[in-house]
């Protein structure tokens, strides 16, 4: 249940999702909603706070698995542009579709949203640390600076992406990215 409304306010976005809209995907009459949920506003903090928590728990999980701590970040520049037809790039990320939408006039999403992008960059900044000691990152570079910028070249692949900007475009754009925040080290 908790998905299906997920995918609701991911699809329309906080402000065109109705409260019929929750109760129809749900399967919840008002008072069981409310109940359980409290208002639209209170369910949607919830929704984001438990996408952003699964998405960080699956982006640690693939740093610890990844053959190379490069590997994950290269995987995560290039992660909006991992659907040929472009769905999942014009879709975006629920988070930065939030934050767009409603960081400057509700507190609480753009709190969420540093937090959530803040252990992101702590994620990232692991990794490119561990990159280094692989010597797969030059040894000069600043991982927690790297790691913000990689953050927000993604962040960017995501916003082109949901203006139907041509995947290819968009996935050239990342490769050529990628090839300017982690050059490989002079040998």
């Amino acid at each position: 249940m908790i998905l299906a409304i997920r995918d609701e306010f991911w699809d329309k976005g906080y402000a065109a999702t109705s409260m019929d809209d929750l109760l129809r995907v749900s399967g919840l009459g008002k008072g069981s909603l409310y109940g359980a949920f409290g208002d639209k506003r209170s369910l949607f903090l919830r929704v984001l706070r438990h996408y952003d928590d699964a998405n960080l728990l699956t982006l640690r999980e693939r740093l610890a698995s990844a053959a190379r701590g490069i590997d994950l970040v290269r995987e995560f520049v290039l992660s909006p542009t991992g659907d040929p037809t472009g769905a999942v790039a014009r879709r975006g990320c629920l988070l930065a579709n939030s934050n767009a939408e409603l960081a400057t006039s509700t507190p609480d999403v753009a709190a969420e949203a540093r937090r959530s992008y803040d252990a992101i960059t702590a994620t990232l900044t692991a990794a490119l640390e561990r990159a280094q000691r692989e010597g797969d990152l030059d040894p000069g570079a600043d991982p927690a600076e790297t790691a913000r910028a990689v953050l927000v070249a993604q962040l960017g692949l995501i916003a082109l992406g949901r203006t139907g900007t041509d995947i290819d475009v968009l996935t050239t754009a990342a490769r050529s990215t990628l090839a300017r925040l982690l050059p490989t080290p002079a040998q």
